[in-house]
């Protein structure tokens, strides 16, 4: 009778110890999934960004972009990605003594049509249109411009691994013509390496070339996540820092950090 309880909670634990070797495989699973920009996830990011040292009087800004992102399957071969970021932005004398603003800035959307199978060399890629559209509630927040452009992005995940690149370029067609043009090219080189406890690191740079300055905008970025659970609710907390290699004159210089959460609903 001893040796049949014995037998039973040996099998018990390594029933648990299974359960628990899948769930943490699967959390590293989606943990993986969010370092991939036309991944078959719906996500709902929400990213908070400070920086500092604009213009003459060391203005400073604080950014909160809601970035939702829902995937639309095409057909079975097909997926169409749609990526928003709506941010919400303070900022006090980013052009000397120029005051507080606070409110909507422009909205960016993208759309990726993306195959739902990566290449057989393990290649995911996307491309389509992306859109500056003028939604800013106040003139100093946005471009009051229209514009529309090209999108693409290329990556492979490689076990821990995920390395690839998001760019874009956005040109004005429309609005306020008393506005300055835009012209704009967007790169987002990224490298990220996922534990299998579902810690993620990530190390990017958002670039922005303005093409109507010829002025370079360059931050590079290192961050941590960690997946988490609350009940069912899969969620992703992130903290790290960038550092402004280059900016406009006026531009944001030194330190800045960023923090975030994201709301995963994997199918």
């Amino acid at each position: 009778m001893r040796l049949r309880s014995v037998s039973v909670c040996t099998f018990a634990a390594a029933l648990c110890f299974a359960a628990s070797g899948v769930a943490q495989e699967a959390d590293n699973d989606l943990a993986k999934k969010l370092s991939n920009p036309v991944a078959s996830l719906i996500s709902v990011p929400f990213q908070f960004n400070y920086d500092s040292g604009y213009g003459p009087n060391e203005g400073n800004r604080e950014t909160l972009n809601i970035q939702p992102v829902i995937p639309f399957s095409l057909n079975d071969d097909w997926n169409l990605i749609s990526r928003t970021i709506v941010p919400v932005i303070w900022q006090n004398d980013i052009a000397g003594p120029s005051g507080s603003q606070f409110g909507i800035g422009d909205i960016t959307q993208s759309f990726f049509l993306s195959p739902k199978e990566p290449t057989a060399s393990g290649i995911v890629w996307g491309v389509g249109p992306v859109f500056l559209l003028p939604t800013a509630t106040d003139d100093m927040l946005g471009t009051g411009k229209l514009g529309l452009g090209p999108t693409a992005v290329v990556l492979k995940q490689d076990g821990p691994w995920t390395v690839g690149a998001l760019a874009n370029h956005i040109w004005s067609v429309a609005g306020d013509g008393g506005r300055a043009d835009v012209s704009s090219t967007f790169l987002q080189p990224f490298v990220s390496y996922t534990t299998s406890n579902a810690w993620t690191f990530t190390l990017n740079t958002e670039s922005t070339y303005d093409w109507e300055q010829n002025d370079w905008a360059v931050p590079i970025n290192l961050q941590v996540s960690k997946l988490l659970k609350f009940g069912e609710q899969p969620v992703s907390l992130s903290a790290g820092a960038r550092y402004w290699a280059t900016a406009p004159e006026n531009g944001p210089e030194g330190w800045g950090f960023r923090i975030g959460l994201t709301l995963l609903f994997p199918k």
